[in-house]
């Protein structure tokens, strides 16, 4: 895999992704809803999880296969944030804040994907 990157944390995409777990883990804190807090943290950490994993495998098929990956949990997360503000878990305006955080990761998940295509195409 080519790019310049020595370490999956140098991402972009990773370091944003961390953050927005982050923030998650802070929000639901005090949810009392276990089972939507417990699926929407695993959606938060499968993201960045799925970027460190697919980059230490070192061939850029599998970090695209991986960065699908991550875009699916971040598509899921979506869907548990909106669960959660309907039902009243969560402020909404503060998860709107973390929805759009998604959005901007998945943007970015999907630019590196193409990124890593031409590079395969180009080889």
């Amino acid at each position: 895999m080519s790019g310049g990157y020595q370490s999956f944390e140098s991402l972009n995409i990773w370091q944003e992704s961390m953050n927005l777990c982050k923030e998650g883990y802070t929000l639901l804190g005090r949810c009392i809803d276990f089972s939507l807090r417990d699926q929407i943290q695993r959606c938060a950490v499968s993201i960045p999880s799925n970027i460190s994993e697919g980059f230490e495998l070192h061939t850029n098929k599998a970090f695209i296969r991986h960065l699908f990956i991550a875009k699916g949990s971040c598509r899921e997360l979506r869907t548990q944030l909106l669960i959660a503000i309907h039902q009243q878990y969560i402020e909404a305006g503060k998860g709107h804040i973390l929805i759009d955080k998604a959005k901007k990761i998945l943007s970015m998940i999907y630019q590196f994907i193409k990124a890593l295509k031409l590079q395969i195409r180009k080889a």
